[in-house]
């Protein structure tokens, strides 16, 4: 790998205690790098670097800010294969799934490089007084971004893009699993115009030290994170200590509901979607699937069929459609909930079964029967298996469905667009997929409710999280 050294005011350093940490793949298990470790100081160098870079970039022309990310997203797109190659690599997902991530990432670039130049303000009357009333909005500082290992690349642009287009510099501390990605990223953005300084990246093994040292730094303005609800709360903690804009997307447990007049090869391919893109492992995946007790016994025999149909092996083979699970303590928690169910009572229509051999390998498998009281249903599976219950009541699908300290997404599939509607409003999530399995896109505000984070990312929306209002009360 060519860069695997911290990346701080434009150049590649071993680090401050010169020590490393070990990168593997997970479909061979072997070591594809040795990466430097971020300290302390080296964190101190990067808050330093990004202190000099903003106060140059804020002041530059929103016209300026959105050229440059217009030509990342120019120079990304052009090398998709290479990024989605380095993907598969360390995150181990196949090779199809990597290209969407790669083109789903370099998209940022470009959605952002147009609302650059649309944070509109305000000028008004005051009813009361007559003053005239300003508002406009301004590069709210600097922000420390803390990526997960399941978007090495997407992730990433989502949280940079944007704070770019406001005017801010940014850290970033992407996940130990996956960091190469990132890193391979900023030769692109220097290539495009970037400032030295401005996009600086920390791989470490002491991540929790390293971010809470940051988030105490009083330069550091904004922190945003997309990750577990329990790690979330920590950082929120360590946030409050200086009263940081904190933009977090946390844990989920998307209900998939499937009512009796749903098409089903509808409900099939968007079920499909919505569990194994990534091969489960995203926040968005549909954890707990409630079809109709009308039409559970076509939908399950579609769907497991569906399933049955993956090729699994390593993802740099363009002909396997799932690659293997990042790590084994990964592979060996999808292993217990999957035992777990089968205890209370679930049947396994397909898979169900580690295979022997190197590499962090799960096979797709679908559960039918799966009782209320295994654990899949309460926390998220994060890998390819489907735990399939069923309804007859549109009140109790409701309630179940809700029945969770989590609010990311939901999936709603159903002909019926008045009742379907309805559904969508009364369900307690930031969004719902009606008859598709796919939410995320640039240009919608990305984000959940409850335990499911704060704030959004995508749309206009995005922007916005890094950047403060201010309101001027004039005469003239």
């Amino acid at each position: 790998m060519k860069h695997t050294d911290l990346y701080i005011d434009g150049q590649w350093r071993t680090g401050a205690s010169g020590t490393r940490f070990d990168v593997m793949n997970p479909a061979t298990e072997e070591v594809l790098a040795s990466v430097a470790s971020a300290e302390i100081a080296d964190a101190d160098a990067a808050l330093d670097a990004a202190e000099a870079a903003m106060a140059l970039w804020a002041a530059q022309t929103p016209r300026h800010r959105s050229e440059i990310l217009r030509k990342a997203w120019d120079l990304m797109t052009a090398r998709l294969p290479e990024f989605a190659h380095l993907i598969t690599l360390e995150n181990g997902k196949a090779r199809a799934d990597a290209m969407g991530e790669a083109t789903y990432a370099a998209e940022f670039f470009r959605w952002f490089s147009e609302e650059a130049v649309r944070a509109d303000g305000m000028i008004t009357h005051a009813p009361a007084s007559g003053a005239r009333i300003i508002v406009h909005h301004k590069p709210a500082g600097i922000a420390v971004l803390v990526t997960p290992w399941n978007y090495p690349a997407a992730m990433g642009t989502r949280k940079i893009a944007p704070a770019l287009a406001a005017g801010c510099a940014v850290i970033i501390k992407p996940a130990s699993e996956t960091p190469l990605t990132m890193l391979a990223l900023m030769p692109l953005l220097e290539e495009a115009g970037v400032p030295k300084g401005l996009v600086n990246v920390l791989p470490s093994r002491k991540s929790g030290a390293l971010v809470d040292h940051m988030l105490h730094d009083p330069r550091v303005r904004v922190v945003s994170f997309t990750g577990s609800t329990g790690v979330g709360r920590k950082l929120l903690h360590s946030a409050a200590d200086q009263v940081l804009k904190p933009a977090m997307e946390l844990g989920g447990n998307a209900p998939l509901i499937v009512f009796e007049d749903a098409d089903l090869d509808v409900a099939v391919e968007g079920a499909m979607l919505a569990k194994m893109r990534n091969l489960g492992e995203a926040c968005t995946a549909a954890n707990r699937l409630y079809v109709h007790a009308d039409v559970a016994e076509a939908f399950t025999t579609k769907f497991t069929a569906a399933m049955a149909a993956l090729t699994m092996g390593d993802g740099t083979d363009p002909s396997v459609d799932v690659g293997p699970l990042v790590n084994a303590d990964t592979r060996d928690k999808v292993a217990a909930f999957v035992a777990d169910a089968v205890a209370k009572g679930a049947k396994i229509e397909l898979g169900g079964t580690a295979p022997s051999g190197k590499g962090f390998f799960y096979p797709p498998t679908v559960l039918s029967n799966v009782a209320e009281t295994s654990d899949c249903v309460h926390d998220e599976i994060f890998g390819p298996v489907a735990a399939l219950q069923t309804f007859t009541d549109q009140e109790d699908v409701i309630r179940r469905a809700n029945d969770t300290e989590y609010g990311l997404v939901a999936y709603v599939f159903s002909e019926n667009m008045k009742r379907a509607l309805q559904v969508c409003e009364r369900l307690e999530y930031g969004m719902v997929g009606l008859n598709r399995g796919l939410v995320s896109d640039p240009a919608a505000p990305f984000g959940g409710v409850k335990q499911s984070g704060l704030g959004r990312e995508g749309g206009h929306e995005g922007m916005l999280e890094f950047m403060e209002t201010q309101y001027i009360s004039a005469s003239w």
